[in-house]
């Protein structure tokens, strides 16, 4: 597989012309998916719908939404009427987001994440089917509800963004793809096979899972480019680490980082933001980030594919110019598998 992706936020910087713009350049150049996410920002169906409308092949993925956010049902529908408006092209990526952003942003208590998303997931599955949705979960009880207008794809993919080991379990049970986030690509194989264990446990196998990790990108042939966007990537991830709660220090940690993890913690309870960006070591950037020149960036990519992933989802650091995200975009644009030699 030869698949790559972008993860392109509807930023507040960024007017509909510029996203639809990135999007058409990623469809030119072969890019298999688009995801955005949200948080507080524009949502997810919205844009992706515009992004539809202005598209032909490109796929669209919601690079997450959070189960804590709608409920199954209504999930259920917007995915289903994104994937109708596309004629098919439609990806439904979940996930729990963390507890500040749920609790604070939509007030919802952060209870027992795991086994809500596997509820979301079994129902919006069975919903999405067309059949008649009978449901008693913990969360969600439902009785002979169907939906009126189901998707055109028979089967539409359901990723899962999981980092945790329960969350990796879940994964292997019952997505059609796995989106981690600031992933070790050497860590990579050990995590495919926590989900691949998983995965056998109810008789699948891991090649039924897209491995999708979304992998921040920026290439540049300039120094002083490069080295700002470098210093955008430390300040982005120490923001994940600090100001996105447990969920993300306990990631790095698990990755080896638990030193500079605590050094970016303290310095950002003290609001110290340049020296928690400086606490991100060199260690960290070259084996979670990809950066350089287009030919350092490719190779860098190339490793996180022989390390299992099967769709690399690129995204960029925060701040990062229009100028520097087309040319990253082309920069890593799918290579064309090599056609197989005539036997001779």
């Amino acid at each position: 597989m030869n698949d790559t992706a972008l993860q392109f936020g509807a930023r507040q910087d960024t007017t509909d012309a510029e996203v639809i713009s990135i999007a058409q350049l990623a469809e030119e150049l072969g890019y298999n998916t688009f995801f955005t996410g949200e948080a507080w920002g524009r949502d997810a169906f919205t844009v992706l719908t515009m992004i539809g409308c202005h598209t032909t092949t490109l796929r669209l993925g919601t690079g997450i939404v959070s189960v804590f956010s709608r409920t199954p049902g209504i999930i259920a529908q917007s995915i289903a009427s994104l994937d109708i408006i596309t004629q098919g092209r439609a990806i439904l990526g979940l996930g729990t987001s963390g507890q500040l952003v749920i609790e604070d942003w939509h007030g919802v208590p952060y209870h027992r994440p795991v086994a809500r998303t596997r509820e979301y997931m079994e129902i919006i599955r069975q919903a999405l089917s067309g059949g008649a949705v009978n449901y008693e979960g913990e969360f969600f009880q439902l009785k002979r509800f169907r939906m009126g207008a189901p998707p055109i794809q028979e089967r539409l993919p359901i990723y899962l963004a999981s980092l945790g080991p329960k969350n990796l379990q879940l994964t292997g049970e019952l997505a059609d793809g796995w989106l981690p986030i600031w992933i070790h690509q050497e860590r990579l194989p050990e995590l495919i096979g926590q989900v691949a264990q998983a995965a056998g446990e109810v008789g699948r196998d891991i090649s039924e899972i897209t491995v999708a990790p979304q992998i921040m990108c920026y290439a540049s042939e300039d120094d002083e480019d490069l080295a700002e966007a470098v210093q955008r990537i430390r300040g982005h991830m120490a923001f994940y680490i600090a100001g996105m709660g447990q969920y993300y220090y306990d990631l790095f940690c698990r990755s080896g980082f638990q030193a500079e993890a605590d050094a970016v913690r303290e310095a950002w309870a003290n609001r110290e933001r340049d020296k928690a960006a400086a606490a991100i070591s060199d260690n960290m950037l070259e084996n979670i980030a990809v950066f350089g020149d287009p030919a350092t960036c490719r190779a860098k990519l190339e490793q996180f594919r022989r390390s299992g992933a099967d769709m690399p989802i690129i995204t960029f650091p925060q701040g990062s110019s229009l100028e520097g995200v087309r040319f990253t975009l082309q920069a890593l644009a799918p290579q064309p598998v090599p056609a197989t030699a005539p036997a001779s």
